[in-house]
């Protein structure tokens, strides 16, 4: 278990490194920052993440999901409010950033084994 967070504690920062790179509106002043961003969001889609999704619950059933997005890019943005080293230039920066971190989540969780696909096949006699 305690891989399991450290490896998505590691891919969450590797995504915003890449993040940093790729998209104009996000800004790490120091490599180190990148863990602890990675450490706060963590912390944040943990404790406040959930609290958000209840109370918006109505408007998120209303836009069929798709106010999760919004949910997920203030994650970003909150993380951002507290530390001083990284910054973000608005929503679509938080969103994009977002997406490359999920993205790698994704791509980790599959190399590592943890979702696997179980195919079953099974034959009914014809009645």
């Amino acid at each position: 278990m305690l891989y399991q967070m450290v490896l998505r504690l590691l891919l969450s920062a590797a995504g915003l490194g890449l993040a940093a790179v790729w998209l104009d509106g996000v800004h790490v002043g120091h490599p180190s920052t990148l863990f602890l961003a990675a450490l706060l969001l963590a912390i944040a889609n943990a404790v406040v993440r959930p609290v958000l999704i209840l109370f918006t619950l109505p408007v998120t059933v209303l836009s069929l999901g798709l106010f999760l997005l919004v949910i997920n890019a203030a994650m970003l943005g909150l993380v951002s409010a507290l530390l001083g080293d990284f910054a973000l230039d608005g929503f679509w920066s938080a969103l994009g950033a977002w997406a490359i971190i999920a993205l790698l989540q994704a791509l980790g969780s599959l190399l590592s084994g943890n979702r696997r696909v179980h195919i079953r096949v099974e034959r009914f006699p014809d009645e």
